[in-house]
């Protein structure tokens, strides 16, 4: 059954990033109710090491700050969900909930920052304080092929947490990238109400990127 990791990540009250920390408790005084913590990976239950890792920009606000799970509750997740659904990386059906039974399938999900950051706009300094997160989760998928980046920050984050030179790999939808140690980095357009609303990203163009991963994965 698909689970919330809380194996890998900061704990509920990290102190890491003072702006996060103020912004944590003043949606905690308003929406007591709200899970307002730091958001954990969504992965299948252990055993399981899945071979792709899909890595985020941070939590919404009405999203994954108010549910605790990655991409849950808000139209990013009805796009990116869907989607899993589709390609065989998600079972059962999505609910915009954390307790809608959906359960992933070689696949874990993450974000480069773990708190939710006001207007959905992290900074560099809290985008770091989280690095050692993501490279931690990273190492100990051992089975992990590839990672999908949804959105620059997404990118540089993952090849920052790996050591790769990001002149060296330069974001592009729907590109993949060979790093070190036989991992491949894929990136697409953030699945946000934004790109989707303006036409930069459409559901064609985010499909187009998970068959070609599932055609690599497989071969």
């Amino acid at each position: 059954m698909g689970i919330t990791s809380k194996l890998v990540g900061p704990g509920r009250d990290c102190p890491d990033c003072p702006r996060l920390v103020e912004f944590r408790n003043a949606n905690r005084a308003a929406n007591p109710d709200w899970h307002n913590a730091p958001v954990p990976s969504f992965a299948p239950a252990p055993p399981i090491s899945p071979s792709l890792l899909i890595v985020g920009l941070a939590p919404g606000l009405k999203g994954a700050n108010l549910t605790g799970r990655p991409f849950t509750g808000d139209y990013a997740g009805d796009l990116l969900y869907a989607t899993l659904l589709k390609f065989a990386f998600a079972t059962g059906e999505y609910g915009a909930r954390s307790d809608d039974g959906l359960e992933l399938v070689d696949c874990r999900i993450t974000n480069a920052v773990r708190c939710v950051p006001p207007q959905n706009k992290p900074v560099g300094a809290e985008v770091a304080a989280c690095r050692g997160f993501l490279a931690d989760e990273i190492r100990s998928l051992q089975n992990l092929k590839m990672i999908l980046a949804l959105g620059t920050l997404a990118h540089g984050a993952v090849l920052a947490a790996l050591g790769e030179r990001k002149s060296n790999h330069k974001f592009g939808h729907r590109k993949f990238h060979e790093l070190t140690g036989g991992l491949v980095l894929a990136d697409s357009y953030h699945c946000s109400r934004y790109n989707t609303n303006t036409g930069r990203l459409t559901v064609e163009m985010f499909e187009a990127v998970f068959a070609d991963i599932r055609a690599k994965l497989a071969g």
